[in-house]
């Protein structure tokens, strides 16, 4: 099952099941106490709530018809680090100083685990990425992102883009903060899926695709199975001495890596995929440093 939260052309937000292409609003009256995605996620069962409100008198939506939002209510999104020997490699590789760090924290028990932004700084599918005018390297990266209800538990899956600026991070790791967290940083979506039945992480494949000008300028594929952390230890440890009254989303980390002579420019198009849920494309934008 596919939920998503749009904007109508009044402008009024709403939830819709997303079926073959078409959009079946949730009447949200029917259920006095939720009012909100979050309040669906977070039930006792997302799936058999989210079916009970479809409403049976409305009229199907086409996609164009309505605007995408991110799939976040309140939540902060959060990111974790190096779970792909392949991201292992890069970091090691872009950043001299740290490089023992980050081939440490790849087989401790202890995940990197950081604040990527908060719901107002992310962007939604079609919504446009940034790259950071003081940034010379910044490449998109694609992660399988969770949703966590305020219990710990996995209520949901989505798409995710980490965006980092890979130069600043290189020159010190201490600058991740600055490399990972700023505006339009985070894009997720295009919506959550709520699986019905138990899957195997293992059989899922990410792909990644960047357009220049029309061309493909960077593609690659990842299996979730080369995750070096299942979902559960992450969340678990994410959920150490704090609290998410809200929930929270999870990057889980990205296998997917550009080599180190690409850099995204203004005017691409990042996009993100995977079954069952879908793709989220999101341009990119980068505007000229401001003047001394």
């Amino acid at each position: 099952m596919l939920l998503a939260k749009v904007r109508h052309e009044d402008g009024k937000v709403g939830l819709a099941v997303v079926e073959d292409e078409v959009l079946r609003p949730l009447d949200l009256t029917q259920a006095p106490g939720y009012h909100s995605l979050s309040d669906i996620l977070h039930a006792e069962d997302p799936i058999g709530l989210t079916r009970y409100l479809v409403d049976p008198s409305g009229e199907p939506m086409a996609l164009e018809t309505v605007r995408l939002l991110p799939p976040v209510d309140r939540q902060e999104i959060w990111a974790a680090g190096v779970t792909y020997k392949r991201s292992q490699v890069a970091r090691m590789e872009e950043s001299e100083s740290g490089a023992s760090h980050y081939d440490k924290v790849y087989t401790a028990p202890r995940p990197e685990l950081f604040l990527k932004a908060t719901a107002e700084r992310c962007v939604g599918p079609a919504d446009a990425v940034r790259v950071r005018y003081d940034s010379r390297w910044t490449v998109p990266e694609p992660e399988w992102t969770l949703l966590i209800s305020p219990d710990l538990r996995i209520v949901g899956h989505t798409l995710g883009n980490d965006m980092s600026a890979r130069d600043i991070e290189g020159e010190n790791p201490l600058y991740l903060p600055q490399a990972k967290v700023y505006d339009q940083s985070a894009a997720v979506g295009p919506w959550v899926w709520l699986p019905e039945e138990p899957f195997d992480r293992r059989s899922i494949e990410l792909r990644m695709r960047v357009r220049r000008g029309g061309e493909t300028v960077f593609e690659g594929t990842t299996s979730l199975g080369e995750m070096a952390r299942t979902f559960e230890e992450l969340v678990s440890w994410l959920g150490r001495e704090i609290s998410f009254p809200h929930g929270a989303l999870l990057m889980t980390g990205t296998g997917i890596v550009p080599d180190d002579d690409f850099t995204l420019l203004d005017g691409d198009v990042v996009f993100i995929e995977a079954d069952p849920i879908g793709v989220l494309t999101n341009p990119v934008v980068k505007r000229e440093p401001p003047e001394a």
